[in-house]
C-alpha cells in the first residue's frame, strides 16, 4: 500500500509540475526555425507569427532561417532540438510533406519526429513570367513551349520544392517539356524571372503578388480551382482546360516529438488567437492567403493524407532530384 501511495505522489506531482511549466511557458527566448530562404511566403508568414507571439508571451521569439536540401536542414534540426517548446518549426507542405518521397535516406520521419500544433494559412501559386516578357497568357506560353521542346525553361526554389513539382505536373498535364533551373531561395529564382534570365516559374501568391502589383512581375494563371482574392483577373489553369490542376498548400507550426502536450495545448491556443483576429485575417487576405486551422490532432491526419497525395505526384510527375 505505501509503495502504491508513493507511485500515486510521485506520478501526480509529475502531472503538476508539467502543468506548472505549461503555465509559465514560455520563461526565455523561443526560436521559430524556417526550412526556407528569406522573402518567400514561409519566411513572411513566420515573421508575421513570430511578432504577435512576442507581445503575447513577453518573450522574444526569433525566426532563424536554416535553408538546404529542399527544407531538409532546417527540418532536421528542430527534429533533433530538445522537446521543451523552445525550438519550433514552421513550414509548409511543399516541405514536411513532399520530401519523404524525393529522399530515399531522409534524416527524420516527418510525422512521427513532429508533434503537430496547427496550420494557419493556405494559399495558391500563381504561374508568372516576367513584365517585360513577350508572354502575355498562358496559350502564348504553351504555344511556345508545343512548338519548341525544351527552349522554356523554369526557376524554382529548389529541386523536390512544390514550385518544381507543379511545373512538373503541368509538363505532363499539358503534353510539354520545359527545363528547370533551380535555386536555393524564391527570392532569387524571382529576381531572375523578372530580369528574364529565366521565362518562367511557379511562385506562392504571397511571394509574388508585390512584385505583380509593383509591375515587375505578369501573372498568366493561378494553380488553385478558385480564382484568387488577391488578384480575380487571373484565370486558373484548371478552367483554362485542365480541371484537374489543383493545388493550395498549407503552412503550419510543429514541434518536436515528445513535447509536452500542455505546450503543445498553450502555443495552439495563441496562435489560433492571433490567426483568427479582424488583424490576423486580414493580413493573410493581404498576402493572397486564407486563414486555415485546426486542432492538434487534425492536423497529424492532414499531414499524414498528404505525405501519401504527394508521394503519388512526385511518382507520376517523375520530378527528380539532380
Amino acid at each position: 500500500m505505501r509503495k502504491a501511495f508513493s507511485w500515486i505522489l510521485a506520478a501526480s506531482l509529475v502531472v503538476c509540475s508539467i502543468g506548472t511549466f505549461a503555465q509559465s511557458y514560455p520563461t526565455k527566448p523561443v526560436k521559430l526555425v524556417v526550412p526556407q530562404g528569406a522573402g518567400g511566403a514561409t519566411d513572411v508568414f513566420a515573421r508575421f507569427l513570430a511578432q504577435k507571439l512576442s507581445l503575447t508571451w513577453n518573450q522574444t521569439v526569433v525566426v532563424e532561417n536554416r535553408v538546404g536540401a529542399a527544407g531538409v536542414v532546417g527540418t532536421d534540426f528542430v527534429a533533433k532540438s530538445p522537446a521543451d517548446g523552445y525550438t519550433l518549426l514552421f513550414t509548409y507542405a511543399g516541405s514536411q510533406a513532399v520530401n519523404p518521397s524525393l529522399y530515399p535516406k531522409i534524416p527524420f520521419d516527418s510525422v512521427e519526429d513532429f508533434a503537430t500544433i496547427t496550420p494557419v494559412a493556405t494559399t495558391a501559386f500563381f504561374l508568372v513570367v516576367g513584365a517585360n516578357s513577350p508572354v502575355k497568357n498562358f496559350r502564348e506560353l504553351l504555344g511556345i513551349a508545343k512548338a519548341q521542346p525544351g527552349k522554356v525553361t523554369y526557376a524554382t526554389s529548389g529541386n523536390g520544392s512544390i514550385n518544381h513539382l507543379l511545373s512538373e505536373s503541368l509538363n505532363v498535364e499539358v503534353g510539354i517539356k520545359t527545363v528547370h533551373v533551380p535555386y536555393k531561395a524564391i527570392a532569387a529564382a524571382m529576381t531572375d524571372v523578372i530580369g528574364g534570365q529565366v521565362d518562367t516559374a511557379f511562385a506562392a501568391v504571397p511571394s509574388a503578388l508585390q512584385l505583380i502589383k509593383g509591375g515587375k512581375l505578369r501573372a498568366i494563371g493561378v494553380s488553385s480551382a478558385k480564382r484568387n482574392g488577391s488578384m480575380p483577373d487571373v484565370p486558373t489553369i484548371a478552367e483554362m482546360g485542365y480541371p484537374q490542376f489543383n493545388v493550395s498548400p498549407w503552412w503550419g507550426l510543429l514541434a518536436p516529438a515528445g513535447t509536452p502536450q500542455a505546450v503543445i495545448d498553450k502555443i495552439h491556443a495563441d496562435v489560433i488567437k492571433i490567426v483568427q483576429t479582424p488583424e490576423g485575417r486580414n493580413f493573410f487576405r493581404e498576402q493572397g492567403s486564407e486563414v486555415f486551422t485546426s486542432t492538434p490532432e487534425e492536423f497529424r491526419k492532414i499531414l499524414e493524407a498528404d505525405v501519401v497525395h504527394w508521394a503519388k505526384v512526385v511518382k507520376s510527375s517523375g520530378a527528380k532530384l539532380d
